[in-house]
């Protein structure tokens, strides 16, 4: 996935970690402590440092150049158990350790982005082989129920005291294209992604994938505080084993 221009100054504001989310991560590793952690598309690397920083192993994989730079300047100490990869998770199972993980995550709509329904099976097959035994993947996408698939639709805004961030989904020839602009308050806007192919994945799209790949425990919820998942909730929280 090529950025037009880089929202790697903004991605912290924009995609947060918030309380929620590491509650629901202090409850999923507390059994394993330290847990082995893998994060696919990590962005700039603040989840994946604040879990160093409460003792896990953490890996973090991403394709972007300034994204990578960003999450490796967060190792402030050679010892942190903490490493970033520029690796694409069509790679992740050909170089990193098959079985070793206890918790993999792929968040902020990242799945979406496999314009393929092979490349999406083949996501849920490696994951598979990569969790160890009662090990848990943790996925964050829109949620696609609200929308009808056979039309142009927009995404609930992401925004921060700085900039907005927008995005379309436009439907054309049976496929979805999503793209995407930052708004700064007062200025043009400036284009990020433009007519990127995508699948939007739905419940139960999640769940057929990983059952397929051999999961038998799939949990669904609206938010990080693991509210009950409706029709009109935001997001769709995966927690899958």
């Amino acid at each position: 996935m090529e950025y037009i221009n880089n929202i790697n100054e903004y991605y912290d504001e924009l995609f947060s970690v918030t309380m929620p989310q590491k509650k629901m991560y202090e409850d999923l590793t507390k059994n394993y402590m330290p847990a082995k952690v893998l994060r696919v598309g990590c962005g700039t690397g603040s989840l994946e440092h604040w879990m160093s920083k409460n003792g896990h192993d953490v890996t973090g994989i991403e394709m972007n150049q300034e994204m990578l730079e960003t999450a490796n300047r967060r190792r402030r100490f050679p010892n942190m158990a903490l490493r970033f990869f520029q690796m694409s998770s069509l790679e992740m199972v050909r170089f990193l350790g098959k079985g070793f993980y206890n918790v993999i995550s792929c968040l902020n709509d990242d799945l979406i982005f496999r314009n393929d329904e092979i490349l999406v099976k083949k996501f849920f097959f490696d994951c598979k082989t990569l969790l160890a035994e009662n090990g848990v993947l943790v996925l964050q996408i829109e949620n696609f129920e609200k929308y009808n698939l056979e039309e142009d639709f927009k995404l609930s805004i992401r925004e921060s005291i700085r900039t907005k961030l927008h995005t379309k989904i436009s439907y054309r020839d049976g496929k979805h294209f999503l793209s995407q602009n930052l708004e700064h308050y007062g200025k043009k806007p400036i284009p990020v992604l433009r007519d990127v192919e995508i699948i939007p994945l739905r419940k139960s799209d999640i769940e057929r994938f990983a059952k397929e790949a051999g999961f038998s425990d799939i949990q669904f919820y609206g938010d990080w505080d693991l509210s009950p998942l409706t029709e009109k909730s935001d997001n769709i929280v995966a927690i899958i084993k």
